[in-house]
């Protein structure tokens, strides 16, 4: 009987680790499996997130393309034609109608590869309390001409609002009228905080 009761007593305990550990081995699958099915969550919320907004994006583009010219090339360029062309351009901006604003030449840059023609672009709202306002809000034309290109080549055109380090391209930004407001308010604060 007594060898019996040992393998009795050998397997119970055997059961009762195993038991044990399985329980152990189970609750740490279990936390594995939870953090793991999180990470996933994470991930596909992020995947989705991702995918929506270049949904809308996509719609928002495919309604209201930004808008572009078509600009010269290297050989029919001129200052002045430059000068109408990013009229051209800017008119093609939505922005209201109280905004006015004049395009002028600053200057020709004669660089070791190519001429640098910069305009400047000035904005401002009148009013008839003030005709002539004391603030205005800017944007800095550079249209580039490579002096080895072949004269059938479009030219290149990049603009900055001042105050800004954000170098824009034609066709890839979408102008934004809150950027001439930001700059306006802050010279008129500016404006107001200093004593004549």
């Amino acid at each position: 009987m007594w060898p019996v009761r040992q393998k009795k007593m050998v397997g119970t305990k055997r059961v009762t680790i195993q038991e044990k550990t399985d329980v152990t081995e189970s609750s740490r699958r279990q936390k594995t499996d939870t953090e793991d099915s999180s990470n996933v969550n994470e991930l596909a919320l992020e995947i989705v997130k991702r995918a929506i907004a270049a949904a809308i994006k996509f719609v928002e583009e495919t309604k209201n393309p930004i808008k572009n010219i078509q600009w010269l090339t290297h050989g029919e360029f001129t200052a002045e034609k430059g000068r109408r062309q990013i009229e051209k351009f800017v008119l093609t901006w939505e922005y209201q109608e109280r905004w006015v604003h004049h395009t002028q030449f600053i200057e020709r840059k004669d660089v070791v590869h190519s001429y640098y023609y910069l305009y400047c672009v000035r904005w401002s709202i009148p009013t008839a309390m003030r005709p002539m306002l004391q603030v205005s809000a800017s944007a800095y034309f550079t249209i580039k001409i490579t002096k080895n290109k072949p004269p059938d080549m479009p030219i290149e055109v990049s603009y900055v609002f001042e105050g800004h380090s954000l170098v824009h391209r034609p066709g890839m930004t979408r102008f934004r009228e809150k950027w001439l407001r930001d700059i306006t308010e802050a010279k008129s604060i500016l404006m107001e905080s200093i004593a004549f």
